[in-house]
């Protein structure tokens, strides 16, 4: 790993964005939705964090944080298993809490006597929605540099359908500095779309918090940032690299398949390592006369039919005769015999019997829930 030291600990929101892929959130949260074969979505976010040297991260949840907790365990694939700091996993009614927290304030408010105790100068939030190779050491000095109060990161993108009522952009001067927020931006075409990624210096974070949590505000960018840019100096940062933003099952889609472009494999993985949970599986095995073109297949698959256009998460079969095109199958998916397969989502554990026609359509693609047999 990278270990650049940088004076900060992180913060992650596993839970911010559920209600925009509700199918995909019943039994876990936004940060554990599996992504691009062997991740799930957390991992980008807290590998970008381990390679910039922050050896001291909270995720904190509010609800369906099982299937989240087996995957982290005790953090050692980002090397995070440590005597002082290292992972900390924060379920609601964890501190002083009384009540299942409805925004940043709430969820921060319950850690502050953890945050009291730390040592870093600075703190890093973000949220877990959007797969990215991030350098954090880059954004702390560009916001030592700037001599900001915070920092914020924004990048250069149309507003996702599926956040058209759940998004802040930026208007920014010729300084970098933020000069209004925007709340549910409507616009169309390339805005300065806000990424839920801050840098702010610990103790200023602490009393901004307190004084919030006393006013009754909920809201970290609405009711903290947006009423006090004049007083607060808040510099934009911009991301230009690779961004995989989930915003509704459509978006799910669209960037697991966006992966199979040329380059996109490259943008994302190339900058920086980026770690998951190891599960020990045999590679994938294609039995004669199996045809696989244009697909992402992680280990332990075994395929014996016609694979097109593909994201396959470990443990996939796809047996004799069947054919899956433009699909995105996640853990341990069974597609039996003779089956017709296209721009289908299922998730873990799903079963395709024989002889199944399955269709949707790019714009529409079908969804199977975990466990299920169709």
């Amino acid at each position: 790993m990278v270990n650049s030291n940088v004076n900060a600990l992180g913060v992650i929101f596993a839970n911010t964005y559920d209600n925009l892929v509700p199918e995909l959130v019943a039994e876990r949260s936004m940060a554990s939705i599996p992504f691009g074969g062997r991740y799930r979505l957390i991992d980008f976010t807290l590998s970008s964090m381990a390679n910039a040297g922050i050896d001291n991260v909270s995720v904190i949840v509010r609800k369906n944080y099982h299937s989240l907790m087996d995957h982290l365990g005790a953090g050692r694939e980002w090397d995070l298993t440590r005597k002082r700091g290292g992972l900390n996993i924060v379920p609601p009614f964890a501190e002083r809490s009384v009540k299942m927290y409805s925004g940043r304030v709430d969820a921060l408010d319950s850690i502050l006597n953890w945050l009291e105790a730390q040592k870093e100068r600075y703190v890093i939030l973000s949220d877990s929605y959007i797969a990215m190779n991030f350098d954090f050491g880059n954004l702390i000095d560009a916001h030592v540099a700037s001599g900001a109060d915070v920092t914020m990161v924004y990048n250069r993108a149309p507003i996702p359908e599926g956040a058209r009522s759940d998004n802040y952009t930026i208007r920014i001067d010729e300084t970098g500095r933020v000069q209004e927020i925007l709340s549910n931006d409507y616009r169309m075409g390339e805005q300065n779309l806000a990424m839920n990624i801050y840098v702010i210096e610990r103790e200023s974070l602490i009393h901004l918090i307190h004084d919030a949590a006393v006013r009754g505000l909920v809201y970290f960018e609405r009711d903290i940032l947006a009423r006090n840019l004049k007083l607060l100096n808040v510099q934009a940062y911009e991301f230009k690299g690779y961004a995989a933003r989930v915003s509704d099952m459509k978006s799910y889609f669209d960037e697991n398949m966006r992966l199979l472009q040329d380059g996109s494999m490259d943008a994302l993985f190339g900058p920086a390592p980026i770690y998951t949970k190891i599960r020990d599986d045999n590679p994938t095995r294609y039995v004669a006369g199996s045809s696989v073109k244009n697909s992402l297949l992680a280990d332990g698959c075994v395929i014996e039919g016609t694979v097109e256009n593909c994201v396959l998460f470990r443990g996939c079969q796809v047996k004799k005769g069947a054919v899956v095109k433009n699909c995105v199958l996640m853990q341990d998916t069974v597609v039996e015999t003779d089956c017709g397969v296209e721009f289908v989502v299922t998730d873990k554990n799903v079963h395709i019997t024989a002889g199944k026609k399955l269709a949707g359509t790019d714009t529409f693609p079908v969804f199977v829930a975990k466990n299920h047999s169709v």
